[in-house]
Order: structure tokens, then sequence, then C-alpha cells
């Protein structure tokens, strides 16, 4: 038997972590005249990317960022929040993008949680930041002056321009030490009130950027329009992806179908990657916004099935739609919902059928299976025995910050449990049924029905309540809550939501509230598969003529 260990060691000529700060190395040294961003009238090409990059890096050490370090940023999808997706990594910190949709107390709930240094912020969070600054008085602040922003007095400690311009050696930055090393920071909700932050490696953001680009057969120099947030699990890891194909980001502060078509005419969108409702809103926009869109356009789709009204429209107009599954943990996507050429032989009805299910895994992902979470076994393909979908391989999460008991309950039995259950169809393709962990998805955020009932269980003319998720032809899903009141009290409806929308974020806040018994078992348990029964029928109730 031959020895393949002895003298044939890792070193520096045949080993290199794994990391997407590569990604911008390579295109700048091969693509340096490549148009890298554009942002209004702003044309930014991949070299003076990388020289801003490097400039945010050095500034950040100076500042005395270095590894470990927390670096948040509080910003819309502009030039600032791709340079930070470098930058930051080349810090040697670590980025934590704040959920810009968040209320004020959860954002300040994370940063203390992450032991934040520094928090790079757009003008338009002005009032957040004010709030921020006074329960983390030691936060260092560089304020990002957006040329399509808001203009605000000074806030911040630095401006981000000056504060770039700061930086005195661009050779002042690194690589990891360990592709194991933290890149990103990602705040969800989860199960609880409290968010959970998962921690990304700078090997898994790698494999899903590059994931990324075989799932979807994406070429070289890929226009992409930034319809999906980066704060949403770092933009999928996308940033990464578009640096690795030297294509150009289409920035966009806010979805809006006028300018997205604007801008797919104008600049030649080739993908974009949204939430149901960003689908749902260029399906139904008015069709001389669509006129003079003559080539194929990709977008992905995650969160909840594509409707098959939402399909056809987007056939219509020449879209490509692939459904994507994934969560925080798992880098955004991690299965994707692989087209078969056979399809294209079936109605709309039965390509919407194929297509809404979860699919298999992403290229670079070990496994996805389905398995009964207390023996462990896969359930069989039969399109009907129910199990929990769970994932492992390079593109998991490190796990949980500060949180060893989640972690470990996340990976038992050496998968990560999503919570999600499902079934596996004949031809290996998976689909959820159902969620166990009853998380709300609407528009492609997270809530936690945990969290929205935490808070009006804490109002006073309360005794009891339960939120469940309800389709939303707009959202996808939204809560409802279920309430009951204490006697004698005279609470309305309007009052109730007024009071949610004091403490929660305004997607949060239910749509729907039904002040009524709430069924329980002889426990004492709440029945919540027959609250989301009685919630599909209330609201169908109410939206029948």
């Amino acid at each position: 038997m031959a020895d393949f260990d002895t003298d044939l060691t890792q070193q520096t000529a045949n080993y290199a972590a794994l990391t997407p700060i590569d990604h911008l190395l390579r295109a700048a040294e091969v693509y340096g005249d490549q148009l890298a961003i554009v942002h209004g009238s702003l044309r930014q090409n991949w070299r003076d990317t990388h020289h801003r990059c490097c400039q945010l890096a050095a500034a950040l050490r100076q500042q005395g960022v270095s590894r470990n370090t927390t670096v948040a940023v509080l910003l819309p999808n502009t030039p600032a929040m791709v340079e930070a997706h470098f930058g930051v990594p080349m810090s040697g910190g670590v980025l934590c993008t704040l959920n810009i949709r968040l209320d004020v107390e959860a954002m300040i709930f994370c940063l203390q949680h992450g032991e934040a240094k520094v928090l790079i912020a757009d003008t338009e969070f002005a009032s957040e930041v004010a709030a921020i600054k006074q329960a983390m008085p030691d936060l260092y602040v560089i304020q990002v002056n957006d040329l399509l922003g808001p203009e605000e007095d000074d806030y911040g400690h630095i401006e981000y321009e000056t504060f770039l311009n700061t930086a005195e050696d661009l050779n002042n930055w690194v690589l990891p030490e360990n592709e194991w090393d933290a890149i990103a920071l990602n705040y969800t909700s989860g199960t609880t009130g409290d968010p959970k932050g998962v921690v990304y490696h700078h090997r898994g953001a790698m494999m899903n950027s590059l994931s990324n680009i075989m799932d979807w057969d994406m070429p070289k120099f890929p226009v992409y329009l930034w319809t999906l947030p980066m704060f949403h699990c770092n933009g999928w890891c996308f940033p990464w992806t578009i640096a690795a194909r030297a294509g150009v980001n289409v920035c966009l502060r806010r979805f809006d179908p006028k300018v997205c078509f604007e801008l797919i005419k104008t600049f030649g969108v080739t993908h974009y990657s949204a939430a149901p409702i960003v689908h749902a809103g260029l399906a139904n926009a008015p069709d001389e916004l669509k006129q003079g869109v003559t080539h194929l356009v990709k977008g992905s789709i995650a969160g909840a099935a594509p409707p098959e009204a939402v399909l056809a429209a987007m056939e219509k107009m020449d879209f490509e739609i692939t459904h994507v599954y994934g969560l925080t943990e798992v880098y955004g996507p991690a299965s994707v919902c692989v087209q078969r050429p056979e399809w294209l032989d079936l109605d709309i009805s039965g390509r919407a059928a194929q297509n809404a299910r979860q699919g298999v895994r992403s290229h670079l992902q070990d496994g996805l299976s389905v398995l009964d979470p207390i023996t462990m076994e896969a359930v069989p393909h039969d399109g009907v025995s129910i199990g929990e979908l769970m994932f492992r391989g390079n593109i998991v999460m490190k796990g949980y910050l500060k949180n060893p008991r989640a972690t470990q309950e996340a990976f038992a039995d050496g998968w990560f449990h999503t919570g999600d259950l499902g079934v596996v169809h004949p031809d290996g393709y998976v689909q959820i049924k159902d969620r166990s962990k009853d998380i709300i998805i609407s528009g492609g955020e997270n809530i936690s029905s945990i969290e929205v009932e935490d808070v009006i269980y804490k109002h006073p003319q309360v005794l009891s309540c339960a939120v469940v998720a309800v389709g939303d032809e707009k959202w996808g899903e939204v809560p409802f809550a279920f309430v009951e009141l204490r006697d004698g009290v005279d609470l309305t409806v309007e009052a109730l939501r007024e009071y949610c929308r004091e403490h929660l974020a305004r997607y949060k806040v239910p749509k729907h509230f039904s002040f009524s018994d709430i069924p329980k078992t002889s426990t004492g348990k709440i029945q919540k598969f027959a609250l989301r029964n009685q919630a599909k029928a209330i609201v169908e109730a109410a939206t029948t003529p």
C-alpha cells in the first residue's frame, strides 16, 4: 500500500483558505475595466470597487477592527452595501447586516448581542441611529450619504467617503487565517422573540457563491438587479457570486415595478432574486411598463411556492423563474427545484405544481433529506410520508452565536434540523407540507408567531392569544391573531392593531384579528392546526363576493 501522507503535507504552495474575497481580487485583476456597480448616475468598474474595498478595510483596521470584530451595517441596496461585503471581511471583521425593517429595539438587541464596535448607516435611518447611539454610546458610527438617499444633518462620527479617504496603507487588509473563520453574522427570529445570531464562515460563503452560479448556469458578466435585500442572508451570497462572474450589481434602494422595468431595459438585466411579493409586483405591473423587454430574464423565487397566475404572467413576459429553498442557517438557498425538459409538455397548472416543490440539494450542499426526527430514518419517496427537512454539508452555518444549546439542538444526529415538515416525491424532489416552528413567511421575511403572541399577551385586556399564518395574495402569508379578551372589557380590533404597531415592526403586525375562544387540548395546549383552518375559512368568506 502506497504512503500518500508522508512528506505530502498541506502548505502555502498547495493550499489556501477558501474565501469569497478572492472573487473580488480576481475580478479586479482580470476584468478591472468591466462595469461592477450601477446606481443612479454612478458607474463603477471592478478596479475601482477593489480600490474602495481596500480603503474600507484599511480604514477599519486603523479604527481598531481586527479578527472577529463585529462591524454592523444599516443600509439599503447601495454601493456601500456591496463594498461592505468585501471591505469588512478584508479588515478581519465580521459583517453584520441589520434587517432595515426591524424595530429599533430589535436592532439594538442585535448590535449588543453581536458586540458590534462599528456601525455603517445610511441617512434613511437617522432616527434609528439616534436611538441606537443613546443605548450604545461607544459605538463608532459611519454615516453614508448615498447619492439617492435623503439629506440629513451629520449624526455619525465620520462620513463614509471621508472615512475611506483616511486609509493610509491600502495593503493593510487580510485574508482569513482559516476558512472556518467567521465572515458574517445574520440575525433570524427563529421561534423565539429574541433573534438568534447565525454565524457564517468564509468556506460556506465561498461555496454558496459558487453553488449559485452552477444552480443557475450563470455565465460571465451577468447583470444582476438587486430586488433582494442584501441584509437578508447576505443577499443569498450574491454579492460574492456576482464578483465571481465579474457581473454588474444594479443597485435598488427600494422595490418599485416602474423603476425595475426601466433598469431591466436600460442595462439589460439578466438575473434577479426575490420573494413572491416582488415577482407578483412585476407580473401585475401595467403592460406599458413591460413593453421593450426583448431579452430573457431569469428570476429566482423563495419564501413560498410561486402561484400559477404569477408563473403564467412571467412566462408571457419571457421571464424564466426558478424556485429555490433555504433558511438563514444555510446561507439562503441550499436547494433548487431543477426544471426538467419534460415539464415543458405540461400545461401551466402542471408546471406550477412541479415548480411549487423545494426540489433537490444545491450543487455544493452535501445533503438534503426528509427524515423521521425521532428515528432519523429517511421517509419513503411516496409524496405522502411526512418527515422533517434536514441539510448537511458545507453550506450550513457555524452555529448560533452565544447559544450552544440551540446550536446543539439544530445539529442533532449530524444534520441541520430545519423544523420544516415535508415529503419526498417518487422523483426525489422534496416538498414542504407544514412548518413545525410556526414561522410566518411574509414578503420573504420570517415572522416569529411567538414574538407576536408575546406582544399581544402583554396587553392588559387580553386573556389569551394565538397567531398563525394565513395565505395572502400580495404577501404570500400574513399573521392572523386569535384573541380571547378578559371578561367585561371593551377592546376594538383597531385599538389592538395600533397597540401592536407601537411594539412591533410594521410587517409583523397581524393583518387579521378574531376575538373568539381559542381551541385547546385537554392539557391546555392550543390547537394551532384548527386555528389555521379557521383563519383560512374566515379570510375566504370575507373575500368571496
